[in-house]
C-alpha cells in the first residue's frame, strides 16, 4: 500500500519537471513583455538536438548545453521577427511551434536507423540516474517521492527559485519587470529595451529546451515517427504561467497539480486496486478520460483564472505583454 502511494508521488514529480522548465522559461519571456506561443516547438528543437549531441558525446553536460543553445537560437529567431521586424507575436509563436515540431520529425525521420540507442550511452545514462539526498531520502513515503530523483529534477527547482530571486531581489530583474509593464518609461530611464528583451527571451527559450530534453531522456530517447516527445506540454505550460500568476515559486506548486493528473492516467488502476474503498471508482473511468484530463484542467484553469483576475483586479500579468514596442511611438 505504502509502496504504491510512494511510486504515485514519485511519478507526479517526474511528470511535473518538464512543465516546470517550460513554465519558468515562458514566465521569463512574458515578464519582458513578449508573449511566445512557440513553447511546444522550442521544447521540441531543444529536445532533439540536445539528445543527439548528448548521445554523440555521451555526456549530460553536452546534452544540456546544446539543448539550451538550440532553443535559445529559436528564441533569437522569435526576437528578430517580433522585436527587430515588429511582426505579430501570436503569429510568430504559432509559426515557431509548427516549424519546431516539424524540425523534430524531420531530423528523427532523416536519421532513421541511425538514431542513437540511449541505453548504449553509458555516461549519459549515468548522468541522469537517481541521486538520494542524505537523510531526507530516508523519510518514509515522501523521502523516496521527493528526494530520490536525478539531477535534472533538482536543477529545475533551483532554476525556479533563482529566477524568482532574480525578479524580486536584483536590479536587472526589476528593469526587466519595468520593461514588461511600461517599456516607454523604462526606455526613458536609459534601459536598453532591445538588449534586455533579446537576452531574456533567449534565456527563457533555452530553459524551455532543457525541459524538452528531460522529456526525451525520461522516455528513453526512443524516436517514434508519429508521436513527439513534447506531446502538448508546451501548451499546458502557457496555461500554467497564468495559473502560477507569473511567479516561478507558484509554478512549482502548479506543475505538481498538473503532474498529478498526468500520473493518474497511468496509476488509476493500481490506486483503485490498493485503495478499493476510497478509489475503487477509478477503475470504472474510461482510459480516454484520464488522457484528456491534463488538457481539460488546462482549459478550466484558464477560465477560472480569468474570472478570478477580472473580479479581484489583481494579477501579476505584465501590462505590456504581447504589445510590440516601437521607440518612435513613445
Amino acid at each position: 500500500m505504502i509502496e504504491v502511494l510512494t511510486l504515485f508521488l514519485f511519478n507526479i514529480v517526474i511528470y511535473s519537471i518538464p512543465l516546470l522548465y517550460a513554465t519558468c522559461g515562458e514566465i521569463i519571456v512574458e515578464k519582458s513583455g513578449s508573449l511566445n506561443l512557440g513553447v511546444e516547438g522550442t521544447m521540441a528543437v531543444g529536445a532533439v538536438f540536445g539528445f543527439l549531441a548528448g548521445c554523440r558525446a555521451d555526456s549530460l553536460p553536452v546534452a544540456l548545453l546544446v539543448s539550451f543553445a538550440a532553443s535559445a537560437l529559436v528564441g533569437a529567431i522569435f526576437c528578430i521577427f517580433t522585436i527587430s521586424l515588429q511582426a505579430n507575436q501570436n503569429v510568430t509563436g504559432l509559426t515557431i511551434t509548427t516549424i519546431g515540431v516539424a524540425v523534430y520529425f524531420f531530423v528523427g525521420n532523416g536519421l532513421g536507423a541511425n538514431w542513437p540507442v540511449y541505453r548504449d550511452c553509458t555516461r549519459l545514462v549515468a548522468g541522469v540516474s537517481d541521486l538520494n539526498i542524505p537523510l531526507l531520502s530516508k523519510i518514509p513515503v515522501i523521502g523516496k517521492a521527493f528526494f530520490s530523483h536525478n539531477i535534472l529534477v533538482y536543477l529545475a527547482v533551483i532554476i525556479a527559485v533563482l529566477v524568482w530571486v532574480y525578479f524580486e531581489k536584483t536590479s536587472f530583474g526589476l528593469r526587466l519587470r519595468a520593461i514588461g509593464e511600461n517599456p516607454g518609461a523604462a526606455d526613458s530611464l536609459g534601459v536598453n529595451i532591445v538588449l534586455y528583451k533579446y537576452l531574456h527571451i533567449m534565456a527563457g527559450s533555452g530553459i524551455m529546451g532543457i525541459g524538452g530534453l528531460y522529456m526525451g531522456l525520461n522516455m528513453g530517447g526512443t524516436f517514434e515517427g508519429s508521436n513527439c516527445w513534447i506531446n502538448g506540454y508546451g501548451w499546458i505550460a502557457i496555461a500554467l504561467v497564468i495559473f502560477a500568476n507569473w511567479s516561478t515559486m507558484h509554478a512549482i506548486l502548479g506543475t505538481f497539480v498538473f503532474g498529478f493528473f498526468n500520473t493518474l492516467r497511468i496509476y488509476n488502476m493500481p490506486l483503485a486496486t490498493t485503495f478499493p474503498k476510497t478509489m475503487g471508482w477509478l477503475s470504472s473511468v474510461p482510459a480516454q478520460v484520464f488522457s484528456a484530463l491534463p488538457f481539460i484542467v488546462t482549459l478550466l484553469v484558464l477560465v477560472i483564472s480569468s474570472i478570478k483576475s477580472r473580479k479581484s483586479g489583481r494579477s501579476n500579468a505584465p501590462t505590456a505583454i504581447g504589445v510590440n514596442y516601437y521607440r518612435e511611438d513613445r
